[in-house]
């Protein structure tokens, strides 16, 4: 930040220098300037100022943000991506929101609660070098997650830090009154895991509605995975709306038992931190890939996605999630086909949008990118 003396010279500066600058280019133009008088001035993404951070877990923390007022906030149980700047570049990852409407509504702040992940550039950096007062960038919020109806009667089962969108559906029906049942199964290793476990608490004591439910799985001599008796003491479940968010393998498991219970899958929702993958043919896949707008072309051995592949080739395509779900990456496939990783389904041969986070080439491909 500058001394206020030359905060003055500088905007005066950048009065003048308005009435020269084009519509189409004031961010790029200015920025570098408002960063260094405010970084929550900038214009080309929306920033957002760290106001506290909460050790969580030894390995998770709650990081409480103020965006700028232009961010058009959230709903509960969606994404946003975080953009930082890690040894001069920058880097983004999407996170859920943790807190509830209110907060937003009344206090302009949300909360991300993420967890370290081992040898992750931007986890690690976030835990390791975030400081109240810096601020971060932040993507608008996206994802179709949403909060169950007033007079649903709700199942939630959470894994690990898949509580995190939860979270933010609790406290948020708590304090819209939901009168109907909502059970909450949460399963961590240990409880040195449990995220968020004093708000839990507090919900479990003073909402009627909720039930609580902890499954330590690695505190017994053997270990408590999920199974059928689990779901035993959740009363009407068939009729329930049912919300899973968790490591893949545990959320098949209970598609299964809940299916086994008499859930339809249509009362399922699911949002997931890591992408599924599909079991693909590796065999069948790469070729040459024509990148026709930045004239870049290379042969692909089928290994990496062509988002991946671009950026191998040093380019900078849009991106946001890199799992397929925010569709930032979406680019215009000119020719050939591509397998999507996530659902293993081939596209057609010819002109196509496609997201290319989740994009496979099989064989030639032409990318307008």
């Amino acid at each position: 930040m500058l001394p206020q003396n030359q905060k003055n010279n500088v905007l005066t500066w950048v009065g003048r220098q308005l009435t020269n600058v084009s519509a189409a280019t004031p961010s790029a133009y200015l920025d570098p300037l408002l960063s260094q008088i405010n970084p929550m001035w900038v214009r080309e993404y929306t920033p957002a100022r760290l106001k506290s951070v909460i050790q969580e877990t030894p390995d998770t923390k709650t990081f409480v943000l103020q965006p700028s007022r232009r961010w058009k906030g959230f709903k509960p149980g969606q994404h946003v991506m975080v953009g930082v700047e890690v040894n001069g570049t920058r880097h983004q990852r999407t996170f859920s929101v943790s807190s509830n409407l209110r907060r937003w509504e009344l206090r302009g702040e949300i909360t991300l609660t993420i967890k370290r992940f081992p040898g992750g550039l931007v986890t690690n950096f976030m835990h390791d070098e975030l400081m109240v007062g810096d601020t971060i960038q932040l993507g608008e919020a996206y994802g179709d997650f949403n909060l169950p109806q007033a007079t649903d009667s709700v199942f939630y089962l959470a894994g690990g830090s898949g509580i995190t969108p939860v979270l933010s559906h609790l406290e948020t029906l708590s304090m819209q009154g939901h009168s109907a049942p909502v059970t909450l199964l949460y399963y961590v290793r240990t409880s040195a895991d449990i995220i968020a476990e004093k708000s839990l608490k507090d919900l479990s004591n003073r909402w009627p509605a909720f039930q609580l439910k902890v499954v330590k799985t690695h505190e017994g001599e053997e270990p408590d995975l999920m199974k059928k008796e689990h779901l035993e003491g959740v009363t009407g479940l068939s009729s329930r709306q049912c919300y899973l968010c968790g490591p893949q393998g545990l959320m098949e498991l209970a598609g299964e038992l809940l299916a086994d219970n008499g859930v339809k899958a249509e009362q399922v929702h699911q949002t997931f931190f890591k992408a599924a993958k599909a079991t693909l043919d590796t065999d069948a896949l790469g070729g040459q890939v024509n990148f026709s707008r930045s004239g870049v072309q290379f042969t692909a051995d089928g290994s990496k996605s062509l988002l991946e592949e671009a950026e191998s080739q040093s380019l900078s395509p849009q991106h946001g999630c890199r799992i397929g779900i925010c569709h930032q990456c979406t680019c215009v496939k000119k020719s050939g086909t591509v397998v999507n990783s996530v659902t293993g389904v081939s596209s057609g041969p010819g002109e196509e949008t496609i997201q290319i986070c989740i994009s496979v080439p099989r064989g030639d491909v032409e990318v307008d990118l």
